[in-house]
Formats: C-alpha cells, structure tokens, sequence
C-alpha cells in the first residue's frame, strides 16, 4: 500500500522496525543497575490470570518495567527538569523526514565519543558550517560501528557506552533537527557527575529548575534502537510511535520507510 507523506511517496507495505522488543527474558537489553523486566499474570487467591493454567479464559498480565533501562524508549526534556513535562504532550506529530548515518565513536582516554566531526561528515557539512544543516531533516538516527547482534540483549551497567559530545548535541540541535534517535542507553555518558551535556544542550536547557523561555519543548531523543547492517545509510520517512504514557518518557517503535 503507497502513501504520500511531506510529498515523498512511501511503500507502507515495507515497515523497517528498529525497535528492540521488551521481554522478561534474559535477552531484554538493561542499564542504569535495575533488574529485567517482570510480565506476570495476575493473581487473586487461587485465580490465575492464564490461560495456560485452566483457571481463567483470558491472559491477564501485569507488566512491570523501567522505559528508560528496558529498551527502545522515546523521552522529552521532562527527563531532567525540576517541573513536570510529559512526552505525550511533547510528541504531537508522528511522521518526519529522517537521515539515517552510521558513526565510529572516537577514542578519548577511557571514552569512545561521537563527535560533531563524525556526524557531520556523514551528512555532508564540513566542521565550520556556520548555517543550519537542513530545514528539511526534522530527524536524525545514528548508527554506531562495531553493529552488533547484542546490542539487542546487551547489559550496559557499569560498561561505560560511547556517547555524544556536547559539541555534537549543540551542532544538532543548531542544525534544527528536532528529533535525535541513537542506539545506545544515553546520549550522555554513563558517569558524568549529574552534568548530562548532551541532553542539555540538544534541548537546550540552560537551567534544569527554572527553564528558559528558548528550551525544546517538542523536540525528542530515542535511545536503545538498533538498525540492522542490511538498512543502508540516507533517507527515509520515520514513523515515530509512542505509548500515550504521561511520563517523561514512553517505550516507543520507531519505524522507517524507504523514500
């Protein structure tokens, strides 16, 4: 089935999923030190919400999980201000012209780095650019190298992940791109002091308990996708899909479609 989105034609036959599915199983990816997630049925005295277990002609589960240490999530500016933002009211439109790179993090002492240089060079902007990128690209996703299968199972605690500099974040969001998708736990670094640079500066918040008139409130980062070897680098619809949590942040699907 076709359909014509911001004037680009789109195949909605042909979805390219690059969202990691949440399970309790020990293949669910986890950071940030919590447990896997618990799906359960629920119980009431001798009644079993499961209908494997002959006592209910339904499956009735509960589902206990942590959107931001679980998988693919979608979150808002509310994930570092001292007053409450929700990503269901940030997240009003649900379609954008996105650019898909794939950047080998720098070695920095300790540290691997996604630079300004490494993503500008893939989108074709020498490092002085001193004009936005393009009022067009509404949405970034990043592909990092190496592209491992476990990046869909893998436990980040205390490994140290790459991240993005706050150079980088601040020649997105000057770029105008409102919507910033990366397969790793956090754009920042996993032990920083609290100083999370990089999502300060891609929203652009100057101070988190008293925001500033110029922050983003609309704009979005999406961590913990993962985008097979097999989806080539450029451009393509995104389709980004959220749960209507309101919470800083929701378990979301992005979904891409061939231009």
């Amino acid at each position: 089935m076709k359909a014509t989105i911001n004037n680009f034609q789109i195949d909605l036959s042909k979805p390219i999923d690059i969202s990691i599915p949440l399970t309790n199983t020990d293949e669910n990816p986890i950071a940030w030190y919590i447990e896997k997630p618990s799906i359960e049925p629920v119980v009431f005295g001798d009644w079993i919400g499961k209908v494997s277990e002959g006592k209910s002609s339904t499956n009735f589960n509960n589902i206990f999980f942590n959107p931001h240490g679980h998988g693919t999530h979608t979150e808002c500016l509310g994930h570092i201000t001292n007053d409450f933002y929700s990503i269901n009211q940030s997240l009003k439109q649900f379609f954008f012209f996105a650019r898909l790179i794939t950047v080998e993090p720098e070695k920095q002492g300790e540290d691997f780095v996604i630079t300004k240089e490494s993503i500008s060079t893939p989108l074709n902007v020498t490092k002085d650019a001193s004009t936005p990128l393009s009022k067009t690209i509404e949405a970034l996703i990043i592909r990092t190298i190496p592209n491992e299968q476990d990046k869909k199972s893998r436990k980040y605690s205390n490994t140290n992940p790459p991240y993005l500099s706050e150079e980088a974040a601040i020649f997105i969001r000057e770029s105008e791109i409102q919507h910033l998708l990366i397969d790793l736990p956090s754009v920042d670094k996993e032990h920083d002091e609290g100083k999370l640079l990089a999502h300060k500066a891609f929203w652009n918040v100057k101070d988190t308990h008293n925001l500033n008139s110029d922050a983003r409130l609309n704009a979005t980062i999406t961590e913990m996708i993962y985008v097979s070897d097999k989806v080539e680098d450029g451009d393509y619809i995104l389709n980004l899909q959220i749960a209507s949590f309101e919470n800083d942040a929701s378990p979301s699907k992005p979904v891409l479609y061939k231009i």
